[in-house]
């Protein structure tokens, strides 16, 4: 294992891998956050949407 370190520098190898772990997290994260089910900021609730996709939207209400 050490040899690989003779390789690379550890301090730009470990910062590198930071830099990348990070992007990957972020790109995650927003691609969720895009999704109508995962999406934690809007404000709705999962029970919220859950219910109202399982209204069917063919029942006429009584007048």
């Amino acid at each position: 294992m050490w040899r690989i370190w003779r390789l690379f520098d550890p301090l730009r190898a470990l910062a590198a891998q930071a830099v990348f772990l990070f992007g990957l997290a972020a790109m995650i994260h927003f691609i969720l956050l895009s999704t109508e089910r995962f999406n934690w900021l809007d404000g709705k609730s999962q029970a919220e949407i859950m219910a109202k996709k399982a209204t069917p939207a063919s029942v006429a209400s009584p007048k």
